[in-house]
């Protein structure tokens, strides 16, 4: 395994984004994606680290950056500055996600015909919108992300597996929001599942989340149990590419 990265340029208008693509070298034939959606401090390390994750799984990885211009907010300020406008214009942020998955497909590395997209927090809610819109993924899984449906838009057919791993006293998306969330995507029809982990709150992904006045704490195990359901449905999902079934 021989494991390369690089930056990786696109435009949604006139905004340019840099996204972070991770592959497998040795591998030569173009793999199945899995998009990186990031949480609101931009792509930063921790989702470049996801990208080359899925790399060393054997899939390529391709982090989008969906605030583009490479933006790293480092205060709770400037994050919720570049966040809220997004989360507020859902079109915005609709249009700003189908750059970064067409980029992702037209890479040399990629099988556009096999791609799926993982989040965390607000690329949590990313992801689902991209499953909401109808957006050719084999599957969409959310990390303790928000999971309100945004308002006005065509409504489309789930074509993604849906996957929320949620804590189940995140403050940031209560047990009601889960609720119809769920509803929601029975409306819809779509294949979906949740994994609600008692006694966790939001953040409980990363290393380094220590705020427990605002609900944000690491959990290890709910770590490890939604990376497990993460890899559960990625390999279900890709795991006849190359074959003929595919």
């Amino acid at each position: 395994m021989n494991i390369k990265t690089r930056p990786v340029e696109y435009k949604d208008g006139k905004t340019t984004c840099i996204g972070y693509l991770a592959w497998d070298d040795n591998r030569a034939d173009p793999l199945p994606c899995v998009l990186v959606n990031h949480a609101w401090g931009g792509l930063d390390g921790f989702a470049m680290d996801r990208a080359v994750q899925m790399a060393a799984l054997g899939y390529v990885g391709f982090a989008l950056d969906n605030y583009g211009d490479g933006a790293l907010p480092e205060t709770m300020e400037d994050k919720a500055a570049m966040m809220n406008p997004l989360k507020e214009d859902r079109e915005a942020l609709l249009k700003r996600l189908k750059a970064g998955y067409k980029a992702a497909a037209n890479l040399d590395e990629v099988d556009e015909t096999h791609m799926a997209a993982i989040g965390y927090c607000f690329g949590g809610l990313c992801t689902l919108d991209m499953a909401r819109a109808g957006l050719d993924l084999h599957a969409a899984i959310s990390f303790h992300g928000l999971l309100d449906a945004p308002e006005g838009l065509p409504k489309k057919k789930c074509k993604a597996s849906v996957l929320v791993c949620h804590g189940w006293d995140d403050p940031m998306a209560t047990p009601d929001m889960l609720k119809s969330f769920g509803e929601e995507m029975a409306e819809k029809n779509c294949d979906w599942q949740v994994h609600a982990y008692g006694n966790v709150v939001h953040g409980f992904t990363n290393p380094q989340a220590a705020d427990k006045k605002n609900g944000i704490v690491y959990d290890a195990l709910a770590q490890q149990r939604s990376t497990n359901a993460m890899l559960d449905l990625l390999s279900e999902k890709f795991a006849l590419h190359g074959t003929d079934a595919a």
